[in-house]
């Protein structure tokens, strides 16, 4: 896949994830995206390496959706963890 599938993916990912896991984040956008790219990646990885599977197919390919949410929900309850509770100024 391309980069820009992959940024499409770790939108979508992204915002599927913020949308299984409400609440209030610092971030925006763009950390969405970023959570979400990560998130696929990370997703992917752990796949292949707890379930020995290749699930990173392809655009249209359903693992490649649910390895992208998990890996961002992960992804998102950690970033949770490590900004905390701030208020914003």
């Amino acid at each position: 896949m391309g980069i820009i599938a992959w940024i499409l993916i770790g939108l979508l990912a992204g915002i599927i994830a913020k949308a299984l896991m409400p609440g209030r984040d610092p971030g925006g956008i763009i950390i969405t995206t970023l959570i979400g790219i990560a998130g696929g990646l990370l997703g992917g990885w752990l796949g292949k390496v707890v379930f020995g599977v290749d699930s990173i197919d392809g655009f249209f390919d359903l693992s490649t959706w649910i390895a992208a949410v998990v890996g961002s929900l992960i992804l998102l309850a950690l970033y949770r963890v490590f900004t905390g509770n701030r208020s914003r100024a």
